[in-house]
């Protein structure tokens, strides 16, 4: 099982020279001008042209040997449990299987799978408390699993609330997998979360476990939370009308999970186009479900709606990282000066059809990862779940 990573223990500057591509997961400019990252105890200090930056003193050099460089992907919507565990398909290594998919950080959708999960308020609380602070401790293989996201239940009065964020929980888990599941109740209790810097997210769709139930867009409306979680179907979808008004009627964050129904992905993202909110996309991939673990499901939804929905594969990237981040408001998921030297270095695959990265993935095809790096540390070389690679990076100087 994978346990604590290894964390700098004095001064550390990684160097990545001879890159091909940046990718920056920003939606209003996807590609940098570079060759070169540089990065000082785990935060990026300059991105440009080798022959331009200080690169003395570097305690790790990373020869991208040509490949793409990406921020680190972010899964928008998973629901750990117990370290590297889950009980749903009584897997372990789940979240380090995701890191070798390009994974660097997840969010907590809520611990919903956990055995006997308590429902009373005291004990919900107390759950959400010990999951905030036993993740941010734990950081299987270096990913940063931001947990601890209580179900809300009726019982339920603003000081829990304000309990839970002066004890650190800044997430709600799924608005509906719990007993509120009217709109009012729910937007009361998404409002005093809100009051107290804690984010909501919505259960969208058809019940997924024994306890949940439908969430229509009537609710999903009212309870206003500040993401219409798996707006696709986790895994039962809603019908496209009520797809299109939940798109219309608010303008929070629209989630795209790999374990939901895939037309109503790409009818989600046709709609957001079309509205000019691509900003307001982005995915998870709603596991361990009962469909598995899915450790390339990111890579997969940003291949499928780059080929079949037709997004350049540039932009489809800026779901996955940037945009996340900004709704998340998290420090990393961009390639910018100050944020989490969090990075995966991939290539097209081996025997691809496309001519480079970008082109591979908008014809449907996986790049191979060559390697994952977090707060500006090695995690994983060559990935063993993805294909192989065209070129791979290699550690030259450590």
């Amino acid at each position: 099982m994978a346990h604590d990573a290894p964390q700098a223990t004095g001064p550390s500057k990684l160097v990545i020279r001879n890159i091909g591509l940046i990718l920056s997961g920003a939606l209003e400019k996807p590609i940098l001008d570079g060759d070169t990252i540089v990065a000082e105890n785990g935060k990026i200090t300059a991105i440009g042209r080798y022959k331009d930056l200080n690169t003395e003193g570097a305690t790790t050099i990373v020869d991208a040997n040509g490949t793409t460089v990406t921020p680190g992907l972010i899964d928008s919507h998973v629901h750990p449990v117990a370290g590297d565990w889950t009980p749903r398909q009584n897997q372990i290594n789940w979240i380090d299987s995701s890191l070798h998919g390009g994974i660097t950080t997840m969010i907590s959708a809520g611990e919903v799978h956990m055995p006997g999960r308590p429902r009373d308020v005291v004990g919900l609380k107390a759950m959400a408390i010990f999951a905030q602070r036993a993740f941010w401790t734990l950081r299987p293989g270096g990913v940063k699993v931001h947990a601890g996201a209580p179900v809300i239940e009726c019982e339920m009065v603003e000081e829990d609330f304000k309990e839970m964020a002066a004890a650190g929980v800044k997430l709600l888990g799924e608005v509906g997998l719990g007993g509120v599941k009217d709109g009012p109740t729910a937007r009361k209790m998404v409002g005093w979360a809100r009051k107290y810097g804690i984010q909501s997210t919505i259960h969208t769709g058809g019940p997924s476990i024994p306890g949940s139930g439908l969430i229509d867009k009537d609710v999903v409306l009212e309870a206003d939370t500040d993401v219409v979680g798996h707006i696709n179907g986790g895994h039962t979808a809603l019908p496209d009308d009520q797809i299109r008004c939940i798109c219309e009627g608010c303008k929070r964050g629209l989630e795209i999970v790999h374990n939901g129904n895939e037309r109503s992905a790409l009818y989600t993202l046709r709609i957001a186009r079309e509205m000019g909110d691509l900003h307001r996309v982005i995915l998870g991939t709603d596991g361990p479900a009962g469909s598995g673990v899915q450790p390339l499901g990111i890579l997969r939804m940003v291949s499928m709606l780059s080929s079949i929905g037709e997004l350049p594969a540039e932009l489809a990237f800026c779901l996955a990282t940037g945009n996340t981040a900004r709704m998340r408001q998290l420090d990393c998921g961009l390639i910018e000066v100050g944020r989490a030297a969090d990075f995966v270095i991939m290539d097209k695959a081996q025997h691809s059809p496309g001519k480079n990265i970008l082109e591979s993935v908008q014809l449907g095809d996986l790049p191979g990862i060559g390697m994952t790096i977090i707060d500006g540390i090695v995690r994983t070389q060559r990935s063993r779940n993805t294909p192989p690679a065209g070129r791979v990076p290699e550690v030259v100087a450590k």
